[in-house]
């Protein structure tokens, strides 16, 4: 039976970025990928207008979804880095509709026990999408939903990306990891954001930044490549392959599996 994933993110190109090579080794092995963005990513650019970065970013996620080989994905079009400002709940109940229409069986999204995140639209998906995801099987919460014809729904498998101690479970994306730095490259707006913003940094804390990239200096997603390397290659290491992804994986909720671990199960 054909498994459904949903990934559930902020912006435009979260999914790849933090699980794309695990991404597309799911769809590699059958799954339906559904890939969910709550905001427009209107905000993340030092060259471009917001209305025409909107635009030029949604047309990046369709053409990066496609070569993970996920569907065109679900744009909620909140704005960018404005996501703290919806009124409680409101992302939540799309969230909600969106797992009881789609009925993923595996879900994956940012960890909300994430304290070290400083993005305000990470923060809001993450704590969003951890409640949708937990109490979307309850008929009573949103009972419109269920007037329209939705059924309620549970699901089982939760990948929470993470790091460090948090991670329990590693996923070998040395045969996808060119892949997701393939996807990643169509999200070139952000790419060239993302490194504009480093080299600002490092210039203002007085470091040469063309001495210290040296040939990569004047392309972005070749220091893109290098950074994401370097991190996936230091995952990999500890599970003793080339390349991996770290996630928090939840097949129960916290209390089953403690009650399970005390039965020996």
């Amino acid at each position: 039976m054909q498994k459904t994933v949903m990934v559930l993110t902020a912006h435009p190109d979260d999914a790849e970025m933090f699980a794309g090579g695990t991404i597309a080794r799911m769809a590699d092995d059958g799954a339906r990928v559904l890939i969910v963005i709550a905001t427009d990513g209107r905000k993340g650019s030092f060259e471009h207008d917001s209305d025409s970065l909107a635009r030029m970013r949604a047309q990046e996620a369709v053409r990066a979804a496609a070569l993970l080989g996920a569907e065109p994905p679900i744009l909620l079009g909140h704005p960018d880095l404005e996501l703290d400002r919806l009124a409680p709940g409101v992302l939540r109940e799309q969230l909600v509709r969106l797992i009881r229409t789609h009925r993923p069986d595996v879900s994956m999204c940012e960890d909300p026990l994430n304290a070290r995140d400083l993005h305000p639209d990470h923060r809001a998906v993450a704590w969003a999408a951890a409640e949708a995801i937990a109490f979307a099987s309850l008929p009573l919460l949103h009972p419109e939903h269920l007037a329209e014809g939705l059924q309620v729904h549970g699901v089982l498998e939760k990948y929470y990306y993470a790091s460090g101690p948090a991670a329990n479970k590693i996923v070998d994306t040395t045969g996808t990891i060119d892949r997701k730095l393939a996807a990643l490259a169509e999200h070139r707006s952000q790419v060239v954001s993302l490194v504009e913003s480093m080299r600002r940094q490092m210039v203002l804390a007085g470091l040469d930044w063309n001495s210290i990239m040296g040939e990569a200096a004047a392309d972005p997603m070749a220091i893109m490549s290098l950074r994401l390397r370097a991190s996936s290659a230091e995952v990999g290491q500890a599970a003793g392959v080339q390349y991996a992804e770290a996630f928090r994986y939840e097949r129960f909720s916290v209390a089953i599996e403690k009650m399970l671990e005390r039965m020996g199960k």
